[in-house]
């Protein structure tokens, strides 16, 4: 394969533009605790809880945990892979400048489609939940609410990326007091032991049915996007203070925390759900209601509107970080490429940052279950491929680079691509002919355009102070 690192000036854009024309680099100005509350508020555990776990609840019952569990076990093996490649390669490009780097240039295309998939999808899926939690205030459609939360994300992403971080902290931290107020109600009502996680059942109209573990892999897709968050750290790689340390230390702390802040109320939820018909219908917020009245049940409703807020800010701000780089890297047209690179006063990458929202806001009109179907193939698809590269990270010059170096290699990446390779063949159907088809057409894009200008196109970079040798 084509090692295709390169400093940032190596590759010249077609029709002789100036050097002034270039895409300008990010600035650093966030250490691990900034990086971390911006990851973790992408994860937006809150958010996770009240709109992604609910349709575990709905099919999985009181296997819920036990799907987040294997999921959060899968998930470290693939931060592992993240903190080492995003150390050894840190760019705002994130996964698709690993991989193309350490794999080559089709390598990393297919994992840049695979991101981009999940970058446009995700915010979308998230924001459409806010209808449901300012419900205690006012009715609004779920399209629109979801719209409008898109439409004032991409408003704060066009700001300062530290002021954000401030704002989205404060917001992280009402959605961490939601989650453990519904943790200390779930426990203090339990109806069922901690063995009930063991044993996984559900509820229909027909009363109860046990689940099976083929169960748990077939939704093993929505189990990876509950926490699917914590990779997007790599994304503000080149904003990050030290990145050769601070990326992995906030990939890991990211993880953990949002691990732990959604598995703990998932559990309290499972033993504390007055009946099964109560569980599997994942009204958390009804199970709040229940438990302690009307007022906290707003309360918590209102703190989780506000997480989706947070989460939407944060992911238009990472996401817009990818396509930065594509432009950057001259995957497209010179003048697409240009307008991806246009920094504002705030240097935030700002038409960027609109080509992320806007569409987001679109995206909110289609319907949700088929998005998160997409997202879970699309988020197997990825992390496989992420995987696959870290198994070529310490070949050549590349062994002896300075970066943190994941345990157990190359056991772990190799377990990684049997485990989501198994995964993917379990999803949903429509969602794999889906993103199967976005997918080819990617790949005749490659063919067509940018494997015959692989001179000018598609050369991925590294900032130069991060360059190696």
């Amino acid at each position: 394969m084509t090692d295709t690192l390169q400093p940032q000036h190596s590759a010249a854009p077609e029709g002789g533009a100036s050097a002034a024309d270039s895409p300008k680099k990010l600035s650093r100005s966030i250490g691990v605790v900034g990086g971390t509350l911006l990851t973790l508020s992408c994860v937006t555990p809150a958010s996770s809880l009240f709109v992604i776990v609910p349709d575990l609840f709905n099919a999985l019952g009181t296997y819920t945990a036990m799907a987040i569990a294997i999921g959060s076990v899968i998930c470290i093996a693939v931060a592992f892979c993240y903190s080492e490649l995003g150390t050894l390669i840190p760019s705002a490009g994130g996964e698709y400048a690993m991989v193309g780097t350490l794999a080559g240039r089709f390598a990393g295309w297919l994992v840049f489609i695979q991101s981009l998939i999940v970058v446009m999808i995700v915010p979308s899926i998230i924001a459409m939940g806010t209808a449901d939690y300012l419900a205690p205030v006012f009715k609004i459609n779920p399209a629109v609410a979801g719209a409008a939360v898109m439409i004032a994300a991409t408003i704060a992403g066009l700001l300062d990326l530290r002021a954000n971080a401030w704002i989205t902290g404060i917001f992280l931290v009402l959605e961490v007091i939601a989650c453990a107020v519904v943790s200390f109600l779930g426990f203090a009502n339990g109806q069922r032991g901690l063995d009930s996680l063991l044993h996984g059942v559900t509820a229909d109209t027909s009363g109860t049915s046990s689940v099976g573990f083929a169960a748990v892999l077939a939704a093993m897709g929505t189990a990876l996007f509950v926490t699917q968050g914590f990779s997007t750290a790599i994304y503000l790689s080149e904003e990050l203070e030290n990145p050769r340390k601070n990326v992995a230390r906030t990939v890991l702390w990211t993880l953990a925390l949002s691990v732990a802040i959604i598995t703990v109320p998932v559990i309290a939820i499972t033993v504390g759900a007055p009946d099964l018909a109560t569980l599997t219908g994942g009204d958390i917020s009804g199970l709040v209601t229940g438990w302690a009245g009307s007022g906290v049940g707003t309360f918590i409703s209102l703190c989780i509107a506000l997480a989706i807020i947070n989460a939407g800010i944060v992911m238009v701000i990472q996401n817009s970080r990818v396509l930065f780089a594509s432009g950057r890297d001259r995957a497209w047209p010179d003048s697409v490429n240009k307008a991806f690179g246009t920094l504002n006063k705030f240097s935030a990458p700002w038409i960027s940052t609109l080509a992320v929202g806007i569409p987001g806001a679109a995206l909110c009109f289609v319907p949700q279950d088929l998005l998160t179907n997409i997202t879970g193939v699309a988020v197997a698809a990825l992390y496989l491929l992420v995987a696959v590269a870290a198994l070529f990270s310490r070949r050549k010059h590349h062994k002896d680079a300075p970066a943190w170096r994941q345990p157990l290699w190359p056991a772990l990446p190799v377990l990684v691509i049997v485990v989501l390779a198994y995964t993917l063949t379990q999803l949903d159907v429509t969602a794999l002919v889906w993103t199967g088809a976005i997918t080819v057409l990617a790949s005749l894009y490659w063919v067509f355009y940018l494997r015959p200008r692989q001179e000018t196109r598609w050369v991925i970079t590294l900032p130069e102070d991060e360059q190696l040798d």
